[in-house]
């Protein structure tokens, strides 16, 4: 799923077909891409960590895709920093901050909103609550619906959770050894078709202190698809 990600952002060349974004084929690298196709498509990292450079402020890492891609510059592009510290819900005196000065939930609401910077149409999220506790996650994820509402973000979200895929998708594309197996909405999660889905979604654990000793799953899906 990670490596989908970076194929649709352009950070790896597929082995094979394509991107098409917006009804037009994307290049194969980020190298062979316009300046306006990287900018409508950002890609938001599982870990904030190795995403933010360490030796740079809140208010550099911010700014540089500012002037990369609107070509701002002083107060235009300060004035806009406060907007997007704004936007992601953080005080605006984190911006002289570093990295290694902010929490977890901190620095992820930074890589978003640096990919926000861009002003883009998508934005690839690639387990990007997976490395947070749950109360932080959910902020995150309540944070990323307002977005979605306000900018008319459209989101590729990649993720283990399925409470946070039924939560913030609307469309869910189950993959089993890096291809697709099945699409289905939050609605029919119920009621998958494919046996993996219908083993996976079997496995997820229940607030029912009974519910491990009552798990019975179908031995043949076990064999067909717990296997490395």
């Amino acid at each position: 799923k990670s490596t989908l990600a970076r194929a649709i952002a352009g950070i790896l060349p597929p082995f094979a077909g394509g991107v098409v974004f917006d009804g037009r084929e994307l290049g194969r690298s980020a190298r062979s891409r316009s300046a306006d196709q990287l900018r409508q498509l950002q890609i938001v990292f599982q870990h904030a960590d190795t995403a933010l450079n360490p030796a740079q402020t809140v208010e550099d890492i911010l700014g540089r895709p500012l002037t990369f891609y609107h070509g701002m510059v002083r107060k235009p592009r300060s004035a806009r920093i406060d907007q997007l510290l704004d936007m992601v819900k953080l005080p605006r005196s984190l911006r002289l901050r570093r990295p290694a000065e902010l929490s977890g939930g901190q620095k992820q609401r930074v890589n978003f909103a640096r990919a926000l910077a861009a002003d883009p149409k998508l934005i690839v999220c690639d387990e990007i609550t997976s490395a947070l506790d749950t109360v932080v996650a959910a902020a995150i994820i309540d944070l990323l619906k307002e977005l979605q509402r306000e900018l008319d973000l459209a989101y590729v979200f990649i993720s283990h959770d399925l409470s946070v895929v039924e939560a913030i998708c609307d469309d869910i594309v189950v993959m089993y050894r890096g291809r697709k197996i099945e699409q289905i909405t939050p609605e029919a999660m119920a009621r998958p078709e494919h046996p993996y889905t219908q083993l996976l979604l079997s496995s997820v654990p229940k607030l029912d202190p009974t519910w491990l000793d009552n798990l019975r799953q179908d031995p043949e899906q076990v064999r067909a698809y717990c296997q490395r």
